[in-house]
C-alpha cells in the first residue's frame, strides 16, 4: 500500500524486471547461503548480513537459526537505525491498516490486528530483514468482494468468514513455502498483474466515492456505486470533499518533498482536529466512529465444512496474489540490499502471519512493497524494526478510540492515493507498443475485474494467457539454414542473408519442443521446405532447441522419415540434447534413423552425409 512515499512502481508487486529496488522475478528463489557470525576485520557486511569478505557461498556449512533469523548475531550498533526504521514504519503503519480494514469491510482495530499478526510471525519465520508484513490494498478488495457475495458486508458472519479465509489463505502460501510450489506465481505474466492492479485501483476508486464526497454508505457492484454517486452529486457534502481533497494534496506533496515525511499520518491527525475543533460532525461529515478496543478474542467462529467450501475458491486466488507479491517483494529488497533470503522461509512467515492473523478475528496480510522500501530507506537492518513498531501498535491497541473522530473522507483520500498508484497507465501504454494482444489481455483483465469480479477476472485473464502461450507453441516457424562464409557455422538466413546453402542440401531448425498442438503444423513445414526450390538428396534436422517430443509428435516425424526414404533423400539429427535422443530411442525412431546419423554439430553431419567437406570460401 502506498501512503505518501513513492518508493516503488506497482510492477514490484508482482515481479516485473525493475530496477533500484523494484521486483526481479518471482517463483522460487535459490536457497543460497547467508553467513550470519559477527562482523570482524576483513568482514563483508550488507544490510545488517555479515560474514567474512570472500567466503560467502555454497560451499559455506553455516546454518540459519531456526528462527528470527535476521536478529542472529544482533550488533548493539545496529539499534539506531532499526529505531529509525520502526518509527517511520508506525507513522505510515497506523493510518494505512484503518484505511485497509475498512476497505477489507472489517472492524477498524482488526487492521491493527492484522499488522501485528503478519509482523511478529514473519520476524518468527521469514528470512528478509527488511520486509514489511500487514493488511495489504491489493488482496483487502479482493476478499472484500467475494465475501460480500455470502454474507452482509461488516456483520458477525462476514467477519467470520474473513477470519475462516485468512486462515486457508496462511495454510495455502505456508504450503507453497514448505513444498517450494513459487513457480505458481508465474502464471499472472506482467500485463495480467498490470491489468488486475489496474482493475483494482477502480474498484478502490469506485468504493471510496460516496465518502469522500460525504454521501450516504451504498452497496452494489461497481457500475451501481458510480451510478448512485452520478445521480446523487446535489448532495455532497462540501465539508467531506474539502477534507478528502485536503488530505490528498498533502500526501502528495510530501511525497514530493521526501518519501519520510508521513503525508497520510499527517493528513490524518489534522482532519480529526479540524472536525473537532469545529464540530463538524453537526454538519455532516462523517466519521469513523467509535473504535471496539481491547485483547482479541482467539479463535475460529461459525467453522464448518460447508463454510469452508464456500470461501475455498477465493481463498486460493488470494493466496495466488499473496504468492506472487511475497516473492516480488522479497527478491526486490534483496537483490537491493545484497543480501541472501531463503523464498522458502518468506512465503512461510506470510502464510503464518495470515493464519494468526484469522485466528485473532482479522483478514489475511500480504507483503507490502512500500512498506518494506520504507524500512530499507530509513536503514533498517533486522526485522527489530518492524518489532518495534508492532509493539507500538499494541500499545496503541487499549486507546484505539482516539481515531474515532478520523473523517471517513480522510480514508477515502488515503485509499484513493493508493489507487492512483496501483494504476500503472505508463506500463499499459510500453505494454500496447509491445504487443496488441497482450495489450488486450493487460486489458480484458482490466475489465473483467471492474465489471464482472476479481476472482472472475483473473481466472479468464490467466486461461487467455495460457491459449496465447499455446498458440504461439503451436505454430512456429520451421527456419531454413545456412553456412557463413569461410567459417563452419551455420545460420538462419532469415537472421543472415549471407548464409549459404550446400547444393541439394536442406537443414532446417525447428527450435521448440515437437507436441501434439504443433505435431501436424511441422509436419506441414517440413513438407514445404521440401518442395521448395532444388531437388533435395540431405534432410538434416538442427534440434538445438528441441528439448521434447512427445508420442503425438514422435508420428509426424515418422510421416517424415517415411516421405525422405521414398524420395530417396538421406535424414540426419543434429545437436540433439540427452532427453531427445532418449525419447527417439523409446519410440524406436532413432534406430530407424541410425546412431551415426546423429551428428554433434550441423557442419559435421552436411560434411559427413554430403560429402562436403570444406567449408565455401
Amino acid at each position: 500500500m502506498q501512503l505518501g512515499e513513492d518508493l516503488l512502481a506497482r510492477r514490484a508487486r508482482f515481479g516485473e524486471r525493475a530496477v533500484d529496488g523494484e521486483a526481479v522475478g518471482v517463483g522460487v528463489i535459490t536457497h543460497r547461503h547467508r553467513d550470519y557470525s559477527h562482523g570482524t576485520d576483513g568482514t563483508a557486511d550488507v544490510a545488517g548480513i555479515t560474514g567474512p569478505a570472500g567466503t560467502v557461498g555454497e560451499d559455506v556449512a553455516v546454518r540459519p537459526p531456526a528462527v528470527f533469523t535476521s536478529l542472529h548475531g544482533y550488533r548493539q550498533a545496529w539499534a539506531g537505525a532499526d529505531l529509525a526504521a520502526g518509527l517511520t514504519l508506525l507513522v505510515i503503519a497506523v493510518p494505512e491498516q484503518l484505511a485497509t480494514s475498512r476497505l477489507a469491510g472489517m472492524p477498524p482495530i482488526t487492521g491493527f490486528y492484522a499488522f501485528v499478526a503478519g509482523t511478529v510471525v514473519f520476524a518468527l519465520l521469514g528470512s528478509n530483514p527488511q520486509m514489511s508484513v500487514g493488511a495489504d490494498s491489493t488482496i483487502a478488495p479482493l476478499f472484500a468482494a467475494g465475501v460480500a457475495t455470502l454474507a452482509a458486508t461488516g456483520s458477525p458472519h462476514y467477519v467470520a468468514l474473513v477470519g475462516i479465509l485468512a486462515v486457508m489463505v496462511g495454510i495455502a502460501v505456508l504450503l507453497v513455502g514448505l513444498l517450494r510450489l513459487g513457480w505458481i506465481a508465474e502464471f499472472l505474466s506482467v500485463p495480467i498483474s498490470t491489468g488486475f492492479l489496474s482493475g483494482v485501483a477502480v474498484i478502490i476508486v469506485a468504493h471510496q466515492l460516496p465518502d469522500l464526497l460525504g454521501l450516504p454508505p451504498t452497496s452494489g457492484d461497481n457500475q451501481q456505486r458510480v451510478s448512485y454517486v452520478a445521480h446523487h452529486l446535489n448532495e455532497v457534502n462540501g465539508w467531506s470533499l474539502l477534507i478528502g481533497l485536503g488530505v490528498l494534496a498533502t500526501m502528495i506533496v510530501c511525497a514530493r518533498i521526501g518519501h519520510r515525511i508521513p503525508g497520510a499520518l499527517i493528513g490524518l491527525v489534522a482532519s480529526s482536529g479540524l472536525v473537532a475543533a469545529l464540530d463538524l460532525q453537526s454538519r455532516g461529515v462523517a466519521v469513523l466512529g467509535t473504535v471496539h478496543t481491547g485483547a482479541p478474542h482467539l479463535g475460529l467462529t461459525g467453522l464448518s465444512w460447508s463454510a469452508i467450501a464456500s470461501v475455498g475458491p477465493l481463498a486460493g486466488v488470494v493466496a495466488l496474489v499473496v504468492v506472487t507479491q511475497t516473492a516480488a517483494t522479497t527478491r526486490a529488497f534483496a537483490d537491493r540490499g545484497e543480501y541472501e533470503i531463503d523464498a522458502g522461509r518468506d512465503f512461510a512467515g506470510v502464510g503464518g502471519g495470515s493464519v494468526l492473523a484469522g485466528l485473532v478475528g482479522a483478514f489475511p496480510v500480504n507483503a507490502s512493497p512500500p512498506r518494506s522500501g520504507a524500512v530499507a530507506t530509513a536503514g533498517g537492518r533486522t526485522q527489530a524494526g518492524p518489532l518495534g513498531a508492532a509493539a507500538a501498535v499494541v500499545l496503541l491497541i487499549p486507546v484505539a478510540n482516539i481515531f474515532r473522530d478520523v473523517p471517513l473522507a480522510t480514508l477515502a483520500a488515503i485509499l484513493i492515493y493508493v489507487a492512483y498508484h496501483l494504476f500503472n497507465w505508463r506500463d499499459l501504454v510500453a505494454i500496447f507498443r509491445f504487443s496488441a494482444f497482450e495489450f488486450a489481455l493487460a486489458a480484458a483483465t482490466l475489465l473483467a475485474v471492474v465489471l464482472v469480479g476479481i476472482q472472475q477476472g483473473i481466472a479468464v485473464a490467466v486461461v487467455l494467457a495460457i491459449l496465447d502461450r499455446i498458440r504461439v507453441s503451436a505454430r512456429p516457424k520451421l527456419h531454413v539454414m545456412g553456412r557463413i562464409p569461410g567459417t563452419t557455422s551455420w545460420q538462419r538466413q532469415s537472421l543472415d542473408p549471407s548464409a549459404q546453402t550446400v547444393p541439394g542440401v536442406l537443414v532446417t531448425l525447428f527450435a521448440t519442443p515437437i507436441w501434439y498442438a504443433n505435431a501436424v503444423h511441422f509436419r506441414a513445414e517440413v513438407s514445404g521446405a521440401l518442395r521448395e526450390g532444388a531437388p533435395v538428396r540431405v534432410f538434416v534436422l538442427d534440434t538445438v532447441g528441441q528439448s521434447d517430443i512427445d508420442f503425438t509428435g514422435t508420428r509426424a516425424l515418422e510421416r517424415v522419415l517415411d516421405r525422405c526414404e521414398r524420395d530417396g533423400i538421406a535424414f540426419g539429427v543434429a545437436r540433439a540434447g540427452v532427453h531427445l535422443h532418449e525419447s527417439l530411442r523409446r519410440s524406436g525412431l532413432a534406430a530407424r534413423i541410425g546412431e551415426n546419423r546423429f551428428f554433434p554439430t550441423v557442419d559435421e553431419a552436411v560434411r559427413a552425409m554430403a560429402g562436403d567437406g570444406s567449408p565455401p570460401s
